[in-house]
This record gives C-alpha cells, sequence and structure tokens, in this order.
C-alpha cells in the first residue's frame, strides 16, 4: 500500500528538513522505495542537504505546469528519490502553492513511500502541504516554544481531518531544563515517535551534503531515525545491535590519526 507523509512543524528550525531526509534514507534501508519531495518552496534545503541545489527542472516547474512531476525526479546515489523546489525567487512569486495537492497521485506513482517536506509555520504554503497530506508527522524539540506552536499544527490538522501518526521530537540533551517525554506526549496527547538526540554527526552529514543515516550509520541520531523508520514500516530492528562496537571506535580513531 502505498503512503504519502508530510513532515511538518510549527516553528521554523527544529529539525524538519533533516528529519524528513533521514526518514527516507532509513525507510530506503529497510529496502523501501522513497521519494522525498521538498514542499518547502519560500525556502527549500532538501536539495541542499543532498548536494542537488541547483537542478533543471524542479518542484516549481511542475506547480507552473511547465513539466511533468516525473521530469523533476532525481536519484541519490543511495536510491533515495528526490523532487528539489528551485532557490529562485522569480519563480516563487508565480506560483500557487495550494496546486501541491493536485499531484498527489502523481507523487504516489513514482514511489511506494512519498515524503514531503514542508515549509515551517502555520501560512498559506504549509496549509497548503497538510491539505496534500494522507498522514503528518509533526516535528518539534522538547523546549516550551516549540511544543507550543507544535500544538497550533495539530489542532489545525485535526481541524482539516489529517490524521497525525505522532511527534518527532529532535535535539534532546536530557538536561534538566528541556521537557520529558511524558509532558511532551501530555501537551500535544499524540503519540511519540522517536525521540533523536543531539548529535555532532548530523552537522558533519550537512557539511557532507548527505543524510546522517548514510555518513554516520551507526551514530545516535542514525539509529533513532531507524527506529521511527522501522516503527512506521512495522519491521524488525535492534538499535543496540546496530550500535558502533568499541573496537570499530578504536580503528576509526587509529585511521584518523594515521591520516
Amino acid at each position: 500500500m502505498k503512503k504519502l507523509i508530510v513532515i511538518t512543524s510549527g516553528k521554523g528550525g527544529v529539525g524538519k528538513t533533516t528529519t524528513a531526509i533521514n526518514l527516507g534514507a532509513a525507510m530506503n534501508y529497510f529496502g523501501k522505495d522513497v521519494l522525498i519531495v521538498d514542499g518547502n518552496l519560500s525556502t527549500p534545503n532538501v536539495g541542499i542537504h543532498l548536494n542537488s541545489p541547483e537542478v533543471p527542472i524542479s518542484l516549481n516547474h511542475v506547480l507552473l505546469k511547465k513539466a511533468s512531476p516525473f521530469e523533476a525526479v532525481y536519484e541519490h546515489e543511495s536510491g533515495i528519490k528526490i523532487m528539489p523546489s528551485s532557490l529562485s525567487i522569480k519563480e516563487l512569486k508565480k506560483i500557487h502553492p495550494e496546486r501541491i495537492k493536485d499531484f498527489k497521485e502523481d507523487f504516489k506513482e513514482i514511489s511506494e513511500y512519498v515524503l514531503v517536506d514542508s515549509s515551517a509555520g502555520l501560512g498559506a504554503e504549509a496549509i497548503g502541504t497538510i491539505d496534500l497530506a494522507e498522514e503528518l508527522i509533526i516535528v518539534t524539540n522538547p523546549e516550551l516554544p516549540a511544543i507550543t506552536d507544535a500544538l497550533k499544527t495539530i489542532k489545525i490538522a485535526e481541524q482539516m481531518r489529517k490524521h497525525i501518526l505522532g511527534v518527532v521530537v529532535t535535539r534532546v540533551r536530557k538536561n534538566n531544563f528541556e521537557l520529558t517525554p511524558e509532558t511532551v506526549r501530555e501537551m500535544l496527547e499524540v503519540p511519540i515517535l522517536g525521540m533523536v538526540p543531539e548529535d555532532i554527526c548530523v552537522q558533519k552529514a550537512l557539511n557532507s551534503k548527505d543524510a546522517v543515516v548514510h555518513t554516520h550509520p551507526k551514530s545516535k541520531a542514525s539509529r533513532a531515525y531507524k527506529e521511527i523508520a522501522a516503527k512506521l514500516l512495522n519491521v524488525d530492528y535492534d538499535s543496540k545491535k546496530d550500535r558502533e562496537k568499541i573496537l570499530e571506535k578504536i580503528f576509526g580513531r587509529f585511521k584518523k590519526k594515521k591520516k
């Protein structure tokens, strides 16, 4: 059964795009055919994250009916398919973001699982992408402002009668200042799909223009995203067994020193 899932957030800077890319990479790791659509037309980042910042045909061309959705698809070396949006401001002015929902069936023809990265906030562009959704994942941080904005997003999605799969909480530090998983669950009243720890490997992956699931497959963040993907796909995954072994760490450090 094909699925289209929109990844959204009420607040910017919470790791929404990172989550969309790494959930896609994790699903691909489990053998699924995945398309990641950059529905964040105003500030697109999927192409930047995956080393395709400028492409000849983008989602913008599709929305302007200058190209078909199939022409705007590019395959990452990992096997993930991506549909980037254009960085051009000129094109942005001509686009009607709400038209994205007209291409739902086309997106689903391209891949088994379609993940759409939406714009942050609750403006017309974000609402248009939420309207496209069959299912929604909300991304937030364990801090009160982010949780408050996530709650607003959930309420609007419920009013639009969208099914919310749950919440992904990112940048978890487990200190005395952030909200506990229990508090987050009580405030949002939706399931927590996973807690992604603060991990320097995420920044390293961004610098390498790739998903952390690819660049650092045994890192804490990668294993957290694999856990979430496994839950969504209903497949077995043992995060502890996937952890980097002590000898691997020592050998890795030795190789770095040798270089």
